[in-house]
C-alpha cells in the first residue's frame, strides 16, 4: 500500500507522484552522478550494502554493476517497480527493521535533512539498527550555503534544467523548498521541507544516534562516512 502524502511535500508534472513530492518520470531520466563512484571508493569491494531511499535505482545499478550486494528500500512502490537486479522492500526508512545488518549503510539524497527533527532521528537509528560489526554508514549532505544564493541554475549535460527556485523559512529552522526540472519535452517541480545543518549540527545529530564521522569523502563535505562512536 502506498504512504500517504507527507504535509508540505508536493509535486507537479507527468505521471505518478511518491509522497515526498518526487516524480517518479523525472528520476528515470536523471543521470547517475558521482555517487558510484564516491560508495565504491569508501567501502569493502562485494559489500553487501542497505540503500535506503533508493528512488528508481539510478545508484542502484551502478553499484550492482560494480559487483555490491544491494538491498534497496524505498517507501514508494512505483519507485522500486524501476529497480532491477537488486532486493527491494518497500518501507518507510524510519519504520524499517529487518532483523538483519549490513556491511554499508547508504542514507544518500539529503535525506539527513528531514525537517522534522524525530523522522531524522528515526532515520540515523534505522541506519544503526541495521549496520555489522564494523561496519560504515554513508551519508549525503546539503553543501554548505545550499539554501542561500537562490535562485540557483544548472543546465545539466543531458539537456535539461534544474532551478531551486526559492527555500523560504517556515519558523523553526526548516525551510520550504521550491525546485523545477525543465526537459525539452516535460517540466516537473517539488516543494519539499528541508532542514539546514551546519557540520556541527550534522555531526550532532550523528553523534546523538551513536555515530560518529570516521572522515568527509568529498571536498565539499557533501558525503560523510561515519562509525558507530566507540
Amino acid at each position: 500500500m502506498e504512504t500517504k502524502k507527507r504535509a508540505g511535500y508536493q509535486g507537479t508534472g507527468p505521471g505518478a507522484i511518491t509522497p515526498d513530492g518526487c516524480a517518479v518520470e523525472l528520476y528515470t531520466r536523471l543521470p547517475v552522478g558521482a555517487e558510484p563512484d564516491i560508495v565504491a571508493a569508501a567501502v569493502p569491494p562485494g559489500a553487501h550494502i542497505l540503500e535506503l531511499g533508493c528512488g528508481v535505482g539510478r545508484v542502484t545499478h551502478p553499484l550492482l554493476e560494480r559487483g555490491f550486494a544491494v538491498t534497496a528500500v524505498d517507501e514508494s512502490q512505483e519507485m522500486l517497480d524501476h529497480v532491477r537486479g537488486a532486493r527491494t522492500i518497500c518501507s518507510p526508512i524510519e519504520d524499517l527493521d529487518l532483523g538483519e545488518t549490513f556491511d554499508v549503510v547508504m542514507l544518500g539524497s539529503f535525506l539527513v535533512h528531514a525537517a522534522d527533527v524525530e523522522i531524522r532521528r528515526g532515520l540515523l537509528r534505522a541506519c544503526v539498527r541495521h549496520l555489522a560489526p564494523g561496519g560504515r554508514v554513508l551519508i549525503q549532505r546539503e553543501g554548505e550555503g545550499w539554501h542561500a544564493n537562490l535562485p540557483r541554475v544548472r543546465v545539466d549535460p543531458a539537456g535539461f534544467t534544474v532551478r531551486v527556485v526559492s527555500a523560504e523559512p517556515t519558523g523553526d529552522g526548516a525551510n520550504s523548498v521550491f525546485v523545477e526540472y525543465e526537459f525539452p519535452d516535460a517540466t516537473w517541480t517539488q516543494t519539499f521541507l528541508s532542514r539546514p545543518l551546519t557540520k556541527e549540527q550534522f555531526e550532532d545529530a550523528l553523534a546523538e544516534a551513536g555515530l560518529t564521522v570516521e572522515r568527509y569523502l568529498t571536498e565539499d563535505g557533501t558525503w560523510a562516512r561515519a562509525r558507530l562512536a566507540a
